[in-house]
């Protein structure tokens, strides 16, 4: 493929978004959005083992117990995980707080963990609607369901946080990623000002390196640009898939940069792939602090 890229899976559980690396265990994790389904995947498997949902997932996150906090359409939902023999089974969620209940024209999008470990997302308009009605919000289990004070959005992405987690990057679904200074006790930002603008594709999943670098996945054109964190572009890769979704580190050095792709395995074009980025790491994903009470 050229430049450093392999594809290391092509499953009919692709097209995958969300992915992230669960370290300890040692699985790369991901939502099949459209079949409503969670895949959590270990490189020595033959397959990726899969968690049915009632609905689908824009988004999720690991939890320092070992849970998983789904973010469903309307719903924050905890998880226990069945056991990686158990494949294709029923994943039983309790929900924990809901989202935007009466706005029947969003869903949930893009999330992540911040570095304090409050998860933060967005919504997507889901219906014909030329105003832009998504918001941004964190959620914590000792305050709840809070809105960020950020633009209006069609569909909320990019969603990652520098390494002191006192910035945090997204995208409206417009042709450009943003950034504003961030306070995760608080919830509130301050400062919101563009970081990078996109010629001809859609910023969607990114993600942030040891460096301060942001990887951004551009939904569209195939391409995956690393920006310095002053925004400048540094580097830029070309998967052979057009729809590429999210970039993660992995790996028990975190030296391991996959990137998710929505496009299936319709013409071999889909899956998960490689990229050789000789020298750069990743920052091990903070989980959800499920810790105080417990639901």
């Amino acid at each position: 493929m050229g430049d450093g890229v392999q594809r290391v899976l092509a499953h009919r559980s692709l097209p995958g978004d969300g992915l992230l690396w669960q370290h300890g265990g040692d699985r790369w994790w991901w939502t099949d959005v459209p079949a409503a389904t969670l895949h959590a995947w270990r490189e020595t498997d033959p397959a990726p083992v899969a968690y049915r949902l009632p609905e689908r997932a824009g988004s999720f996150a690991l939890c320092r117990s070992g849970r998983l906090l789904v973010g469903l359409a309307k719903w924050l939902c905890f998880a226990t995980p069945p056991g990686p023999a158990k494949t294709n089974r029923p994943l039983a969620l309790k929900p924990v707080a809901a989202v935007d209940p009466a706005e029947p024209r969003t869903r949930v999008a893009d999330g992540r963990t911040d570095r304090r470990g409050h998860f933060v997302f967005g919504t997507r308009i889901e219906a014909d609607e030329p105003r832009a009605i998504g918001s941004f919000y964190q959620y914590s289990q000792a305050h709840g369901l809070r809105r960020l004070a950020l633009p209006a959005a069609t569909v909320a992405g990019s969603i990652c946080f520098s390494p002191d987690g006192a910035t945090m990057y997204f995208s409206t679904g417009e042709q450009r990623i943003m950034r504003c200074d961030y306070d995760a006790d608080s919830a509130q930002v301050a400062g919101v000002r563009p970081f990078a603008a996109l010629a001809d594709a859609v910023p969607h999943g990114a993600i942030v390196d040891s460096e301060g670098c942001v990887w951004n996945a551009e939904q569209g054109s195939g391409r995956l640009t690393r920006y310095a964190p002053d925004g400048e572009r540094m580097a830029t890769w070309t998967l052979p898939a057009p729809h590429v979704t999210r970039p993660a580190f992995g790996g028990t050095k975190l030296d391991c940069l996959l990137v998710g792709s929505a496009d299936g395995t319709r013409n071999g074009g889909g899956g998960l792939f490689r990229l050789a980025v000789p020298g750069v790491r990743g920052i091990p994903e903070t989980p959800f602090d499920d810790s105080a009470g417990n639901p």
